[in-house]
């Protein structure tokens, strides 16, 4: 019993170290970005979660400032990598070079790309080919790089952060789906309220932008995640994550009619699993000890969005992912 109680105090004492960690990022993250309350809170969600995000949004938004902005807090290797079409697979895992020693020996030397930091920003990933943008690949999974038989590990935490800009699509190369299921996320990143616009536009025509406070390291967020990973959750809970994903599937024998008339691929099982590690996550830095049904249903959008391919009639009839997805949610009976 004492074993219990004592693991009950070290859970819940966890627990209100994330909460408070929240509100520290917060009152830093306000010294240079303003608004964007749901993009920040996702972006946490992921960090403490261990998973990587997608980020949607047009030009002049803050994704970059925000992206390291974070890193800064904990203290993390920053690299942004811009994705151009000519960018080839070695300018971001790195390659071998030929070095001549001091006695004349020639040996060939590997020298790390910029994928070998903890905060990667891929920035407008869908600029690249897909050859390029597939050596992501490995590293998003495995959290290593191979080159020439020799497999590289990635220093821990590892995360990548990439950003696709939603127009001018010509000539660029969209994510394929398998590469689109690693990201935990999508978040979409829209323009500001009037106010808030106004804010940014007056503090970045002052004096000097405030600096960010290192707040942690590395191993407070790989133990973030691990507290993150304990938090209990209710198996009907993970039914109701499960049954999201399935609902979402086209041309099952319980598909919903507007699934099987307005979408033509629907989400994997790493949806349901990225649901129930996103409401831990949220639940924890929210100070709450468990799952409830909100955390998991505040995630189903940018879980979801990226992982369900609208039909042709869908986009035909102005039907969105994200309307596909509020009536997915309305239709899938609550636990």
């Amino acid at each position: 019993m004492s074993n219990s109680l004592e693991q009950y105090e070290l859970e819940e004492k966890a627990v209100n170290q994330l909460r408070e960690s929240r509100e520290k990022i917060r009152e830093q993250l306000s010294r240079v970005i303003v608004g964007q309350q749901d993009v920040v809170e996702q972006l946490l969600i992921s960090l403490f979660a261990g998973g990587h995000c997608l980020i949607t949004g047009a030009p002049g938004l803050a994704k970059t400032l925000l992206v390291q902005s974070i890193a800064d807090i904990f203290d993390l290797k920053f690299q942004r990598i811009q994705f151009t079409p000519d960018l080839m697979p070695a300018d971001i895992t790195g390659t071998e070079i030929l070095e001549e020693s001091s006695d004349g020996r020639r040996r060939l030397q590997f020298v790390k790309g910029p994928v070998f930091a903890n905060v990667i920003l891929a920035d407008e990933i869908n600029r690249t080919p897909p050859k390029t943008q597939a050596a992501l690949l490995e590293a998003m999974q495995e959290h290593q790089v191979t080159a020439a038989g020799t497999r590289y590990p990635l220093e821990e935490p590892f995360f990548v952060l990439a950003t696709q800009n939603p127009i001018e699509m010509e000539g660029t190369y969209p994510l394929p789906e398998a590469q689109l299921d690693r990201f935990m996320f999508n978040v979409h990143i829209d323009y500001l309220p009037e106010d808030d616009e106004v804010e940014v536009v007056r503090r970045t025509t002052a004096g000097a932008v405030e600096k960010i406070e290192k707040l942690y390291g590395g191993e407070d967020v790989i133990r973030f995640h691990e507290v993150v990973r304990r938090v209990p959750v209710a198996e009907e809970l993970v039914r109701y994550a499960v049954r999201l994903a399935s609902a979402s599937r086209p041309n099952r024998p319980n598909s919903l009619d507007f699934i099987n008339q307005w979408v033509s691929w629907g989400a994997g099982t790493r949806a349901a699993q990225n649901l129930i590690l996103g409401a831990k996550a949220r639940a924890v830095i929210s100070g709450r000890p468990n799952v409830m049904q909100e955390d998991i249903t505040a995630l189903v959008l940018p879980v979801l969005r990226h992982r369900v391919l609208p039909s042709y009639r869908a986009e035909a009839e102005g039907i969105s992912v994200d309307d596909i997805v509020a009536k997915l949610v309305e239709k899938v009976a609550n636990p």
